[in-house]
């Protein structure tokens, strides 16, 4: 049998100058109905890989200055792809080729809703019109665990969280049922069950279909679930690759063996920290949140008449004390982000309290958001940066000004001299540490870190948890974590919240929740968890409905009863 995709000596350049490719000498193979997964941290060259296996990466001023691509049509012929036309290009990518990026946010047009994004896919790769291709979006949303299917298809991506955004996607990309589907770190954004169900749907399409798939991501525990070969790149060069158990159970090259020590292993939470500031007789409370309501109205009809609201947070109790971090972890669209941004007053409370102690001369609350190159103005250079918290609260730029940046650099592990540089110039690493210090220049009591590390390589991320956590233990920060990756969860957390449907369902200490969990969905996010021992694992599709979260206009929730699990350990009652 003919390989689908045969891949040797691929070499990709930028610009004029080819003396220094990004990508030098890669080879691989690619069978119907395998899976290759590609892993190396961020500038090793795997999405360039990917990306010039379709030639996508023409438009980003790349190259093809050697070797060669060769796929196998469905008729049997061969097509040579670094020499292929673009007009023939078109006709293969979508249909034959199917891609997943990473950012949803740059891969969907802002100005067009996501049901119309999605019909356009099955328009052009299955030839659907009208009703036909807009049945064939709803069960696209409904296949990909996204609530409401059919009001989400009028949403306009900036609408949706990044999760769903994601979910939106891979919608699309499997619009085309391709034979080869290229996916680029398809679930970064993605907690852990619905990562889990996308997993599961690719391995389904993959059994009945034999699509073979690129798989590219940093999550070791994902590659040993699903992939049959893995290749490991770095600096551009593939340093290693054989079949999974062969790379994961004997690595021989040093850096494969670097990227497996670096990896996160949920553990059960037989790891959480022993350091919580409760067990140790505990501080007044830095945050206390009561009764947390945020709904966003609903309109129907011409005049956009009130019909509703998205009950996106619905009666979130919990407080957090000094020197301790607390974990909101759920799915995409529980709610945990939301919660985060009415704390700060980035979005309107409904009702509830959210009481602040106030520190040495009023200290605020400070966030980390998930991206950092979205987070920092490109135009501004690092001195600019960290002086707009400062300037924001009435201070000008000054030697005292001047002397905490440099004190807050040399904390995050910046070399002072790097003031007058911009945020291109670091990598994705360094700028997120730059958010940190910026986050800290007021000397906050408590910061907000929503998906801080979940876009950072892992040894990278493993760098900044430690950092985190080396910072908490010297000012007696307080954090409030929101994630889905179980694992970090398990390594920073004292105690762990557990949302859904815009309701916390079990809150307790991190060793609790974690290794005895008591509520339905909780015991189902843990069980998602990838993990190192599970190989070429059946991912079970959850087929438990995701509750709306649109209700009526007047509705209200019912009193929430609560079950004490154990000390510190609050599990909400569960209807039948």
């Amino acid at each position: 049998m003919s390989p689908l995709l045969s891949v040797r000596d691929l070499t990709v350049a930028f610009g004029k100058d080819a003396s220094e490719p990004v990508v030098r000498g890669v080879s691989f193979e690619l069978n119907p109905g395998e899976t290759l997964a590609i892993v190396g941290e961020s500038g090793s060259g795997k999405s360039v890989t990917a990306l010039s296996i379709n030639r996508l990466v023409d438009f980003g001023g790349g190259r093809i200055v050697g070797g060669s691509m060769r796929l196998t049509r469905p008729d049997g012929a061969v097509l040579e792809l670094s020499q292929a036309e673009e007009r023939t290009l078109v006709d293969i990518r979508g249909r034959e080729i199917g891609m997943i990026f990473q950012e949803p946010m740059t891969s969907l047009n802002p100005v067009h809703t996501v049901g119309a994004q999605i019909e356009e896919a099955f328009r052009l790769h299955r030839g659907l019109v009208g009703q036909a291709a807009r049945q064939a979006a709803r069960e696209a949303l409904d296949r990909v665990r996204i609530a409401d299917a059919e009001q989400r298809l009028r949403y306009y991506p900036h609408q949706l969280s990044g999760g769903m955004r994601q979910r939106v996607m891979i919608a699309m990309a499997l619009a085309g049922n391709p034979r080869l589907l290229i996916a680029d770190e398809p679930t970064t954004a993605l907690d852990v069950t619905v990562q889990a169900q996308i997993m599961a749907l690719l391995a389904e399409l993959r059994a009945e279909t034999g699509m073979a798939m690129i798989f590219i991501t940093h999550d070791i525990g994902l590659v040993a679930g699903i992939a049959d070969h893995v290749l490991v790149m770095q600096n551009g060069v593939a340093v290693e690759q054989g079949r999974l158990d062969a790379v994961l159970d004997a690595p021989q090259h040093d850096y494969t063996q670097h990227l497996l020590n670096a990896v996160p292993h949920f553990s059960g939470g037989r790891a959480v920290r022993a350091d919580g500031a409760r067990a140790e007789g505990g501080e007044r409370p830095m945050v206390a949140v009561k009764d947390l309501v945020v709904r966003f109205p609903v309109g129907r009809g011409l005049f956009a008449r009130n019909a509703g609201a998205v009950h996106a947070v619905e009666g979130v109790d919990f407080d957090l004390v000094q020197g301790e971090t607390l974990a909101i972890v759920g799915e995409s669209g529980s709610g945990k982000s939301t919660t985060a941004r009415a704390i700060l007053g980035l979005v309107e409370a409904t009702r509830g309290t959210v009481d602040a102690a106030s520190g040495q001369g009023g200290r605020p609350i400070q966030m980390v958001f998930q991206d950092p190159f979205a987070s920092l103005n490109p135009r501004l250079d690092v001195e600019s940066l960290l002086a707009e918290p400062a300037i924001a609260a009435g201070r000008r730029i000054d030697a005292a000004l001047r002397e905490r940046m440099g004190f807050l650099l040399e904390k995050v592990g910046l070399p002072a001299n790097c003031l007058v540089r911009y945020p291109h110039q670091f990598s994705g690493g360094q700028r997120q540490r730059l958010c940190i210090a910026r986050a800290l220049m007021l000397n906050p009591d408590v910061v907000v870190l929503d998906e801080a590390v979940s876009a950072l390589d892992v040894s990278v991320q493993a760098k900044v948890l430690d950092l985190l956590i080396d910072l908490q233990r010297e000012f007696g920060l307080a954090y409030l974590f929101i994630s889905h990756d179980m694992a970090v969860v398990e390594r920073i957390a004292h105690r762990v919240a557990v949302m859904y449907a815009g309701q916390i369902v079990e809150i307790g200490g991190a060793g609790a929740v974690l290794s005895r969990p008591r509520h339905s969905y909780t015991r189902r996010l843990i069980a998602a968890v990838p993990g190192m021992d599970r190989r070429r694992q059946r991912y079970d599709v959850d087929t438990t409905p995701v509750p709306s979260l649109v209700r009526p206009r007047g509705y209200e929730p019912p009193q929430a009863d609560w079950i004490e699990a154990g000390p510190d350990h609050l599990v909400r009652m569960e209807t039948a």
